[in-house]
């Protein structure tokens, strides 16, 4: 079952049976997520070695169980906002500039498909459901999303900002 610490819900994973729900938290309290995936402890550890000016693109942590994707954009207003879902890996999104929203809704909730599973990508996409939750995150935050959880990254937060970001993807 999971267990709430103020707006953090941490997540059980047991055999095949899934409990889980976003998680947002600050890099400084990642040790608390670490039993979660056996690979967590290896993803922590590079975004707390990440250095500022680190080039974009994509950094083998263990090769495609466990991979970085540096990435340098300007957040896109609501209207532009698109979910996504992904079935082979958990994300760990972290911010390390700048300030973005993230909407966030249960995978269940997105009815709508827009671009189906692609499975070399391990995405789809989806419209827009009537509820979601906004998710905001400042430098040294971080969100994880699961499979259950889909979400719009890249929104602006109150206005247009730079964002430093780094996503972890992690095998199931």
């Amino acid at each position: 079952m999971p267990m709430f610490r103020g707006s953090i819900c941490l997540a059980r994973r047991v055999q095949h049976v899934s409990l889980s729900s976003m998680i947002l938290d600050t890099l400084t309290q990642y040790r608390r997520y670490t039993s979660l995936s056996p690979r967590f402890a290896a993803a922590f550890e590079f975004l707390k070695q990440l250095p500022a000016d680190k080039a974009n693109g994509r950094y083998d942590i263990d090769g495609d169980n466990c991979f970085a994707l540096v990435q340098s954009y300007k957040t896109k207003p609501l209207a532009e906002a698109k979910f996504e879902a992904h079935q082979k890996y958990i994300d760990i999104q972290f911010v390390q500039a700048g300030r973005e929203s993230i909407l966030w809704s249960p995978v269940a909730a997105l009815t709508q498909v827009t671009e189906p599973y692609v499975a070399e990508r391990d995405i789809a996409f989806f419209a827009n459901p009537p509820k979601w939750t906004p998710i905001h995150l400042s430098a040294g935050q971080f969100t994880i999303f699961f499979p259950e959880d889909g979400h719009a990254p890249g929104v602006e937060a109150g206005a247009a900002s730079e964002i430093r970001k780094t996503v972890i993807k992690v095998r199931l």
